[in-house]
């Protein structure tokens, strides 16, 4: 009987044990699922142009923005309208308790849910580097070097309400996935150079592309119309007329390029 009760207990933790080993995969494989490839290569410190840090809007609710926001069954991450709240005052001792208000605060994106990130590592070329070693009889180098100042801006794919905070909304969800530094804009500044050197045997022609890469954000935003409401001495946010649109948007990432490389007998 002993052997038995031994035997089933031993089932039991390997059942159990599977899927938690399982689970552990899983969170070891979504960890490693988004890597950046070696032909991207950080120029933050090369670049000839500065751009400026892009700062997230993460705002801390103060407490009464916190109690609002806790009283709507709609979900409120909109930066904007969370400093709105911030910046409110209200006095509970006017709240009398037959005292009723509702007070418009206009239509808003309430929140965005994401979708999926991707990040396209060429989404736009921004320089080539070219040296025809043809006529040469030893290998020559092939260095990065900015020829222009290139702008590459990004945006959403669709016009849509009140764009600036749903932008603001998709960045942080894209730095989140993807734990880049992004930006719907960013500058590579004529003279940037980098040492990553490649080889060009005699005979041939090189050309080093550079890119700048950028992430691909698709989701849904949530739009409501707010009110502030004070009822029997007790003040909440109702939201009606509740929309859902989806949405996509590309975002630069800051101040990294992407290399592709090529060489051939004649020039293309």
């Amino acid at each position: 009987m002993k052997r038995i009760i031994v035997a089933m207990v031993a089932i039991f933790l390997l059942a159990t044990a599977i899927p938690v080993l399982a689970a552990e995969d899983g969170k070891k494989e979504e960890k490693k699922g988004f890597t950046v490839p070696d032909s991207v290569v950080k120029i933050s410190k090369e670049n000839t142009y500065t751009n400026p840090t892009q700062d997230l809007p993460y705002l801390q609710p103060s407490e009464l923005a916190k109690e609002l926001l806790g009283s709507s069954d709609i979900k409120i991450e909109n930066p904007d309208l969370i400093r709105i709240l911030n910046e409110s005052t209200i006095n509970d001792s006017k709240l009398a308790l037959g005292f009723r208000a509702s007070i418009y605060l206009g239509e808003w994106p309430l929140a965005y849910e994401s979708d999926g990130t991707e990040v396209n590592w060429e989404y736009q070329k921004v320089n080539t580097n070219y040296l025809d070693n043809r006529g040469g009889r030893s290998p020559q180098k092939l260095t990065y070097f900015q020829e222009q100042q290139k702008k590459v801006s990004g945006g959403l794919t669709a016009k849509i309400p009140n764009s600036e905070a749903v932008k603001k909304m998709m960045m942080i969800k894209a730095a989140e996935h993807t734990n880049l530094p992004l930006a719907f804009e960013t500058v590579i500044g004529q003279g940037t150079k980098k040492g990553n050197t490649y080889n060009i045997a005699p005979k041939q022609v090189g050309y080093l592309n550079s890119f700048v890469p950028a992430a691909n954000e698709k989701g849904k935003v949530t739009y409501g119309e707010v009110y502030l409401t004070f009822k029997g001495g007790k003040r909440k946010i109702e939201v009606k007329n509740v929309t859902q649109q989806g949405i996509g948007a590309w975002i630069p990432v800051q101040d990294h390029l992407s290399f592709s490389f090529v060489a051939a007998n004649q020039p293309k």
